[in-house]
Parts: structure tokens; sequence; C-alpha cells
């Protein structure tokens, strides 16, 4: 489907090319974004293509601007006040860029009419959950090493639904959004999710990310329903190949949750008390009938390794240390097992040999 157009205006050539192309780069990106550095330009442009949304200096704008064919415009403010642009919508220029966008895109959720929402979750979307009983075994350096590997050659989004992430600690960031406020808005404006995620999204090396709820009474209120509606809208309007959950175990119902993975990751322990937890979380699959989530579970020993000091990028340390080589050859491995079945199925299919 073809985007809609972005369009960003700015006296200031360096400023409007940089937004662009930040933009531009974003995995998930709902709009087309194009860059005008004068109004003649913009003009020209707008009598062949409609703009969805306009982002303009205060600078560049004018009363010509509103005949063009522009959906809807957003000043790009230096912090002085304007009043005869005060109908329309402002943001500060000279802010993070991250900041500016997430403004941006609330704006424009909030403004738009909703979308109309596939019912079923995209095929090209694959959920892998990641998920243990025990505590302590590193399942969520081992979900992110995983986003990041996957990340190198896939569109793959992070979501950690546990109680505590210590995301602002691990990432040095203090979130003005998160989870619970993206969960919020899905329940207020149905069907504009996309443009509320884009505008919260965080970008690590290869993996995107939602930053997580900072409360666990905000995950605790999501009923099993928002959580499968919630993923369904994501899965399908979020542009993502993966979707990564980092599954805790205090959300209502989750194993409905578990069975939309397509796998799921175990990391476990071979202790007497960890090797009791497991056998109590399987009879309970079974007595639940959820024996096709078992089906789905791969369970992993992780290597052991250790934790850097001295304020060390702790995730860049991991993804070339032990775990990082353990998840990259996890991956590769499974990978060759997926082409391979790819290719026995095109041989039955066409009645021949590979070889020929």
């Amino acid at each position: 489907m073809k985007k809609s157009i972005f369009a960003v205006c700015d006296l200031e050539e360096s400023y409007a090319c940089n937004l662009t192309e930040y933009m531009n780069e974003r995995k998930n990106a709902p709009f087309e974004v194009q860059a005008f550095t004068n109004l003649e330009s913009l003009s020209s442009y707008a009598q062949e293509h409609h703009i969805e949304l306009l982002l303009i200096s205060t600078e560049a704008m004018c009363d010509a601007v509103r005949k063009l064919d522009v959906e809807r415009i957003i000043i790009l403010s230096d912090g002085e006040k304007v009043e005869e642009y005060e109908r329309e919508a402002c943001v500060y220029k000279y802010q993070s860029t991250d900041g500016l966008l997430a403004e941006v895109m609330n704006y424009y959720a909030e403004s738009s009419p909703a979308l109309q929402i596939i019912p079923e979750i995209s095929s090209n979307t694959e959920i892998i959950g990641v998920y243990s009983p025990l505590g302590r075994v590193g399942k969520t350096s081992f979900a992110l090493m995983l986003g990041e590997v996957l990340g190198s050659r896939q569109k793959v989004l992070y979501l950690n639904l546990e109680d505590y992430s210590g995301f602002e600690t691990l990432f040095t960031e203090v979130y003005r959004s998160d989870l619970s406020d993206l969960i919020y808005f899905a329940r207020q404006k149905e069907g504009n999710l996309i443009y509320k995620l884009n505008g919260m999204i965080k970008t690590f090396h290869n993996l995107d990310y939602i930053p997580p709820a900072f409360s666990p009474g905000d995950l605790r209120e999501v009923h099993c329903e928002e959580w499968l509606k919630f993923i369904r809208e994501i899965a399908v309007c979020g542009g993502y190949e993966v979707l990564i959950l980092d599954m805790g175990n205090q959300i209502e119902e989750w194993f409905q949750i578990l069975r939309q993975c397509s796998r799921i990751y175990m990391p476990i322990l071979e202790d007497p008390v960890s090797r009791g937890k497991l056998l109590q979380f399987e009879k309970i699959l079974s007595a639940l009938e959820y024996e096709d989530i078992q089906e789905k579970i791969k369970k992993l020993q992780l290597p052991n390794w250790n934790e850097p000091e001295n304020g060390e990028d702790r995730i860049e340390w991991l993804l070339h240390g032990e775990l990082g080589y353990f998840v990259r050859r996890l991956a590769a491995e499974e990978q060759k097992v997926r082409n391979d079945t790819v290719r026995a199925k095109k041989y039955i299919f066409l009645g021949e040999d590979d070889n020929e």
C-alpha cells in the first residue's frame, strides 16, 4: 500500500534534510517523508501530490500554504509565540528528534480518523515468545540478544511484558512515555495505533523496542482480550517481520498470549528445584489443555557469562560475548532447518530432485 506524504519545509536546509533522512530511515515509518527548503518547491510538489501532514517552520509559513493540498499543518516553532498561527498545532523545533517525532505522531494519531484494522495477524509477521517459569535464568538478556541478531536481517520489534524491566537503568534513558501509554491510547482511539507507536519507538543497534511499562499495576489492569487485540494490531500495521514478546507471569491469562507465538524459547536450569518447577509448569499446561503451547517450546541452557564492569555498554558487550555467540549459532541453525524444510516442500510439490 502506498504511503501518505509527510512534508518537512524549513528554510534551514541542513535541518530539513537531516530530519527527513532520520524519519525515512525508521523501519516502521507510516509516511513517505519529503524535504523542502523553499515555498516554490513545496507549492510545485503540492500541485501534483496530496500532502497528508506538513511540518513547516514559522519563517516559511504564510497564508499561501493554507491554500495548498495539505490535510494537516504543524508549525515548527523556535520558541516564540506567533499569534497568526495559533490555530495550527505547534512543536518546539530545537528538541531531540525522537521527542519532536513523538509530539508530531501523537498529534496526528489524536486528530486523524481511525484506520480500518485487518482482523487477522499478517502471515508475514512472526511472533516469538521468550518465557520461563524460573527466575534469574538470563531470559531478558537472551531476548535482547535474539532481537539484535534477528534485527541484522529483519525488521524486529521487542516488547517487554515483565513487572520490572529496569530499562531506564539498562539504557541510561528516561522515557517520556511507555507501553502503558500506548495501551491506554489503543483503548481510547481505536485504529490509529501505528501513528502513536511510531512516535514511541526506540532503537538500539538493530533492534526496535517500546519502553516497558514503569508501573507493574498498569500491566495487571490489561485484560487478555486487550492484549490479544493490541498484539494483533501491532503485527498487522507495524510493518515488522518479527515481534518478540519477553513474557512474565503477571499478565491475565498469559497462556493465551503464548498461544499466539509460532515458537517459544524457554531458558532453564538443571538443579532439582528448577526441574521441579518445570515439571509443575508442564502439568499445568496439560491440565488446562494447552499441549499446543508445549509443542512450541524450545528449552535452552544458556551459557555462563561475566557481567561487564565500569559502566560498559552491557548490550554491546553481551552481543560479542558468550551469550551473543550462543544466540547467533542458534539463529543460524534454525534458519538452516527452515531453509531445508522449504526445499523439502518444494521437492515434494514439484516431484523432482533439487540437484537436477
